[in-house]
């Protein structure tokens, strides 16, 4: 495949997936912008409320909008392909059904916001399967396979704010009881509360922003949690809409050999060896001090000085 023909490929998928995008705000809300999903329900209509912990409610909205995604594909000409083990890269494999050498990863992202303006994420590792990019260690296809490489991104907001796990509710909905129901008073030693219908139950998130960026356009040049080898996003909201993340005027290329050689390659300060953990170090290491004003700052639109 040709440098024109993968690109021609990559701008049909990104513009199919952005369309994809600004539908499922609706798909995923009320009329009110509240998650329409309210709890679990069991066989005894009690209905249970979600944690707002970040790990639940992903998985969950990752549940919700699965369906639309695998019509989705469908509808452009891809089958799917599911991430076969939990930690392995990438969690959508679209594989085009005319052409299998065409394969694009996608990772469903969600976060919350941290304010109106920032939130962020973490993009994938920068080990073993970044690295050795024709080996297939944790992820479904080997790196240099994937025409390209998307994140499908969630923002929301957190109706409770409080980092502690709240105790979840248990609910029954007189809308959805019989005649012939008995509304439940307690389950085990937990009282349940009576409401007239599900909406009023409230949503442990809300005000959903879903877009689609290219991996290498939103990254940083941070990683995004401890110890762990993960690549972090950039952190202004638009900015991640907009695709203008720190590599966004640089390219690809740059993004690639930053993130392989990360924390690995060295260079001398002041007398003294230190590791690079930044682009601008990174280009002045590699003689491209010139590149500086094409480094794009973290949290706004603005380059750096």
């Amino acid at each position: 495949m040709d440098i024109i023909e993968k690109n021609n490929y990559k701008l049909h998928f990104k513009t199919e997936l952005d369309k994809f995008a600004d539908k499922l705000e609706k798909y995923v809300s009320t009329d009110n912008g509240d998650w329409s999903v309210k709890g679990f329900i069991d066989v005894y209509k009690n209905i249970y409320t979600i944690s707002s912990d970040t790990k639940i409610v992903s998985k969950i909205l990752e549940i919700h909008i699965f369906p639309q995604i695998l019509q989705f594909a469908d509808s452009i000409g891809y089958k799917l392909i599911l991430a076969e083990k939990q930690n392995w890269y990438p969690d959508l494999s679209f594989v085009h059904k005319k052409n299998e050498e065409v394969k694009f990863a996608v990772d469903i992202k969600t976060t919350f916001r941290r304010n109106h303006k920032t939130a962020g994420f973490t993009l994938g590792s920068h080990g073993a399967y970044f690295k050795e990019r024709d080996k297939s260690k944790n992820i479904q296809f080997p790196y240099n396979q994937y025409t390209g490489h998307y994140c499908l991104g969630v923002i929301y907001t957190r109706t409770d704010l409080s980092e502690d796990f709240p105790e979840t509710e248990i609910y029954q909905v007189q809308d959805l009881l019989e005649e012939y129901d008995k509304p439940n008073k307690k389950v085990g030693e937990r009282e349940v509360t009576t409401v007239k219908n599900l909406k009023s139950i409230t949503s442990v998130i809300k005000d959903f922003d879903f877009f689609a960026a290219e991996k290498w356009k939103i990254a940083s040049d941070k990683q995004g949690s401890g110890n762990t080898a993960n690549i972090g996003s950039i952190f202004d909201i638009a900015d991640l809409k907009n695709e203008n993340g720190i590599f966004s005027q640089l390219g690809e290329e740059w993004f690639d050999e930053y993130w392989i050689n990360h924390g690995s390659a060295t260079m001398m300060r002041d007398g003294k060896l230190i590791k690079i953990t930044t682009l601008k170090d990174f280009l002045e290491f590699k003689g491209k001090s010139d590149l500086w004003d094409k480094i794009v700052a973290r949290t706004s639109n603005k380059k750096t000085k």
